[in-house]
């Protein structure tokens, strides 16, 4: 395995009907769909070998549970890097993942902070991944981005920082993205646009309903799948 197959990049994002249960907005599934074929389209370019991990393969009981079950799957398989992304960052380039790709191979550790607190992506060496430690942090919670970049300062961790950007997670969240021109596919602004225009947005549920939400589902699936290496 090269340097450069050494890193892997996981696309942490849910189906289109579990995206519009945890994220109501009527008649979005046209939108979740292009979102994650926008995301996996920029992650084939980067030439690197990637995982696209679903609610139909996430595994665990809560969201920290399930995200960490598949970063260390991936190191399971052999990989020495992992990059994260989901499948709601319009405004996430090939060029961004390129930039985490580069850094990890520097030995530093990468995060791309989001304008509500988390981050879109983050870059880890299996060295630096402790699945404990990283499941207890406050996942989807305004403190996330400062409480990881806190624990990756405490172990010595080298950060490299992207530029911040906005993720769909509230009604604020489409209709500030529905303004952008430069940055988000033709396709995903027209898609945005159209739900604004429409009146589709409806109240977004809490953050603490998405437990509740894939609870209801079995917890014991599928392994992830290699899509590409």
């Amino acid at each position: 395995m090269t340097n450069l197959n050494k890193t892997a990049i996981l696309v942490f994002a849910n189906s289109a009907k579990t995206e519009m249960a945890l994220k109501p907005i009527q008649q979005g599934e046209a939108l979740f769909n292009k979102l994650t074929q926008e995301t996996l389209r920029k992650v084939k370019r980067t030439g690197l070998p990637y995982f696209h991990i679903s609610d139909k393969e996430q595994k665990g009981h809560t969201f920290g549970e399930r995200f960490t079950k598949a970063i260390q799957t991936i190191f399971e398989n052999g990989f020495e890097n992992v990059i994260t992304v989901g499948n709601d960052t319009p405004q996430l380039s090939t060029a961004h993942l390129l930039k985490a790709s580069h850094a990890l191979q520097t030995g530093k550790t990468v995060l791309g902070p989001s304008i509500d607190g988390g981050f879109y992506l983050m870059g880890i060496h299996k060295a630096n991944f402790d699945q404990e430690t990283f499941k207890r942090l406050p996942w989807q919670r305004f403190s996330l981005f400062n409480r990881i970049s806190t624990l990756l300062d405490e172990t010595d961790n080298l950060l490299f920082q992207l530029p911040l950007l906005s993720d769909i997670d509230t009604v604020e969240d489409v209709k500030r993205l529905a303004s952008f021109c430069k940055s988000i596919s033709t396709t995903v602004l027209q898609l945005l646009r159209a739900l604004v225009r429409q009146g589709k947005i409806l109240p977004i549920i809490v953050a603490s309903a998405y437990d509740k939400i894939l609870l209801q589902q079995p917890c014991n699936k599928g392994s992830p799948l290699l899509l590409h290496s």
